[in-house]
């Protein structure tokens, strides 16, 4: 009989992807194809809707996943996201934002894709049914203790997803499973289980739809209050934002500016005296030390500047 390469039959399979929600049929849409544009715009667009309320129906499970990731990354530890097409896709893009945003060394937050870069714009056929291949990216990456794995993917069946937490997990990190459908494998496998259902797709099986949305907002919000928590942002300022362009020159010293309301001479001679760091400006400007005293003082903070303007006194 055939079988896939998690070794299922294909009819069992297929069986089984046909009890997902995210794979269902809409017979209500069997004539999408004939109607205007405009109307399939605004069916989609309503479809869209629903999904926010969806991931606020688990807003307590993705904050407890928060809170235990951002506790593991303040010890030194890293995120990693992984995930196969689309989901794949997503914790990669998430990843690669972190660095120029928050500027976070490229170790620190890593997504991984069955099948390597390469599977970024080409499919590597049969990567995503294999989890021996998601415990050897893991191995390459030594993961332990201190780190988080979180799996992605829509159905929650996912074999690369299911056996990147599964080896996670038994290497003694934290562990996320990001799925679209109840009770799914990768929930179970999961320490913290996040089963945001979306419903069934305009298209039915593509998942890049309602499901990828619904992941591109979790995983927004795992890297992003994750990085508030580590103390990357001010208030809702970026302050650890890394200045390569001219673009993030300029974003850079309107953040000073309305961290410290300084006039704009100040605000330069605060970034020249600390090499561009907006943090460190800010703390030169608003707690009136120096450059230097301002990185030791948020060294001894942990990159958090508030506790590091407290240190410096009135």
């Amino acid at each position: 009989m055939t079988s896939d390469a998690s070794g299922a039959s294909l009819p069992a399979l297929r069986a089984r992807l046909a009890a997902l929600t995210t794979e269902a049929y809409r017979p209500d849409l069997a004539d999408i194809d004939r109607l205007p544009t405009r109307a399939i715009a605004e069916i989609m667009n309503a479809e869209d809707a629903g999904v926010a309320g969806a991931v606020a129906a688990r807003l307590p499970q993705i904050a407890a996943a928060i809170d235990a990731t951002a506790e593991r990354m303040a010890a030194g530890g890293r995120l990693i996201y992984a995930g196969a097409g689309t989901a794949g896709r997503l914790g990669v893009l998430d990843a690669s934002e972190c660095p120029p945003t928050f500027n976070t060394g490229p170790e620190q937050v890593v997504g991984l894709i069955a099948g390597g870069p390469q599977a970024l714009v080409t499919a590597v056929e049969g990567a995503e049914d294999d989890a021996a291949l998601a415990a050897a990216d893991l191995d390459a990456l030594a993961v332990g203790a201190l780190d988080t794995v979180v799996g992605v993917s829509a159905s929650g069946r996912t074999p690369y997803a299911v056996g990147a937490v599964r080896h996670a997990r038994a290497a003694g990190a934290l562990t996320v499973g990001l799925a679209c459908n109840a009770g799914s494998e990768l929930a179970e496998a999961a320490e913290h289980p996040v089963e945001v259902v979306v419903g069934p797709e305009l298209i039915a099986g593509s998942t890049r739809l309602k499901a990828g949305t619904a992941q591109k907002l979790v995983l927004n919000m795992v890297s992003t209050i994750t990085m508030i928590r580590l103390g990357k942002t001010y208030g809702n300022l970026m302050v650890d934002v890394r200045a390569t362009n001219d673009k993030l020159r300029a974003r850079s010293q309107r953040i000073v500016a309305l961290a410290t309301g300084a006039p704009d001479a100040d605000i330069e001679a605060a970034l020249a005296a600390t090499g561009g760091e907006v943090k460190n400006a800010i703390l030169v400007l608003l707690g009136d030390v120096d450059g230097p005293t301002a990185a030791k003082l948020l060294d001894a903070s942990d990159g958090h500047l508030r506790a590091a303007l407290r240190a410096a006194g009135p």
